[in-house]
């Protein structure tokens, strides 16, 4: 049963000095269907036309939209709308929650003669360090025989009270341990610390990235663009699979955090990347729009969207949603 349903508006554009000659494109744009979400639409409007274009599904499961540009080209505009229903996540039920880190991380190992459960098997890739995330003693510490559940509320609560929100400390190429040393960053820092420090002991965790609705100052209305994607945790439980953990906003994440995919760090969730030839030096301007069904016709107006409101209600569409940082 679905409480919530959103409209997404995902734009990007790029403008090149010079002309692009040649390009290719990953685009990771689509929101996964998964048990709690469903996409019930999603739309892609590229500028200029792509002379080649493909999807397909990479090794995560996240969908994939690849396309290819031959001819020449200054200015590069993708915009992507969905829309999305959201219900509230599965609860954990009492005896994979009651589980100690040491019990979890002790069935993430391999041991001969004891073979993985499939989804536990799956999970173990996650336990190792990645191109964007390090592992080591300086990250990873928790009390003996704590429950895995209390211990990630703990450390996720740790790094949204000790660490500074600052989006001109860092940049994608500020290594994990900088991140710590000056506890300052956005989101996809804080959630590359958390996976360090939840590997660094043998735990299975991968990065999440997506949306997340927020909310404006109080008495000021929802501007378009005013959004941005956000990055999050997700940490397995044997008997319980993965439970998300928001480091930016102190929050485990419900109907208000959709998802786009998940890999090992940021590099494998990129929503846009690619490469070229020629352009010199460019400007890259991304604006995103999460509007709860309720406010979609007070924000834009009939013709202003690629996708139109969907028939039927979100069972529930008045759920209020927490305030929370889009980071």
């Amino acid at each position: 049963m679905y409480s919530s349903r959103y409209h997404v508006r995902h734009e990007t554009t790029y403008e090149y000095l010079h002309p692009v000659s040649e390009s290719h494109h990953l685009l990771r744009l689509t929101p996964r269907d998964l048990p709690w979400q469903q996409c019930l639409d999603h739309r892609l409007l590229i500028d200029p036309q792509p002379d080649l274009q493909r999807t397909f599904v990479d090794s995560f499961g996240n969908h994939i939209t690849a396309i290819q540009f031959l001819t020449d080209h200054n200015r590069l505009e993708v915009s992507s709308e969905c829309w999305v229903d959201l219900a509230p996540r599965p609860t954990v039920e009492p005896g994979p929650a009651g589980q100690s880190w040491e019990q979890v991380r002790d069935q993430l190992r391999y041991q001969a003669g004891h073979p993985m459960a499939g989804d536990t098997l799956q999970a173990a890739a996650f336990r190792f360090s990645s191109p964007l995330i390090p592992t080591g003693q300086q990250y990873g510490s928790f009390t003996p025989d704590r429950r895995l559940t209390e211990a990630c509320q703990d450390l996720m609560l740790r790094i949204y009270q000790e660490f500074t929100f600052d989006n001109e400390a860092t940049d994608v190429s500020t290594p994990v341990a900088s991140v710590l040393k000056q506890k300052r960053g956005v989101c996809q820092d804080f959630a590359h610390l958390m996976i360090a420090c939840l590997r660094s002991l043998g735990l299975a965790a991968r990065y999440v990235s997506g949306y997340l609705l927020t909310n404006p100052p109080a008495g000021e209305a929802r501007l378009v663009g005013a959004d941005a994607t956000h990055a999050w945790v997700s940490v397995f439980v044997p008997g319980a699979g993965w439970l998300e953990f928001d480091p930016t906003n102190g929050v485990t994440p419900d109907h208000a955090h959709i998802i786009l995919g998940w890999g090992r760090d940021f590099s494998d969730t990129t929503p846009m990347r690619g490469v070229l030839l020629g352009g010199g030096e460019h400007k890259l301007d991304i604006a995103v729009t999460v509007v709860p069904e309720a406010e979609f016709e007070l924000i834009y107006d009939q013709g202003d969207t690629l996708l139109t409101k969907p028939e039927g209600l979100a069972a529930n569409p008045a759920v209020q949603t927490p305030s929370a940082v889009n980071r």
